[in-house]
């Protein structure tokens, strides 16, 4: 017989197997790694905002309202308070969504504001990817 190269069809096997069990083991791990960078990313883009709220309010002497809402960075708004200061070209150019693509809310209070994301589902409350997570936090 001649000498044959190659791999027989249980090496092939063995190595498939092998790089399936190391497969299951460190999946699980970047699976559960995604969920908490989202939350990384909007505790970061909640950080942004934050920063370009307070601009606003060096320039405003106030925070936009709640019905004005974050929008308010973006273009000039309407209602009460009116910001006599406005900058422009706005103090953000566009608003971020959070990581799941909804849009972040904003409560304003006299001399105070919250932003939050409602997480994966979009909706108040929740728990782990789903958990409200807050500029106050």
């Amino acid at each position: 017989m001649k000498n044959q190269k190659g791999f027989t069809l249980i090496e092939i096997m063995v190595v498939l197997a092998i790089l399936a069990g190391l497969i299951a083991m460190v999946a699980p791990n970047i699976i559960g790694e995604a969920g908490a960078a989202r939350v990384k990313t909007a505790k970061a883009e909640m950080a942004n905002i934050a920063l370009a709220l307070d601009m606003y309010k060096l320039d405003n002497f106030t925070y936009p309202s709640t019905s004005q809402g974050i929008e308010a960075l973006a273009s000039k708004p309407s209602g009460s308070p009116e910001p006599k200061n406005y900058k422009s070209g706005g103090y953000m150019k566009k608003m971020p969504t959070d990581p799941w693509g909804n849009p972040y809310v904003y409560f304003s209070k006299k001399s105070s504001y919250e932003i939050v994301s409602y997480g994966a589902d979009g909706e108040e409350g929740g728990e782990e990817d789903a958990a409200d997570i807050s500029s106050n936090d």
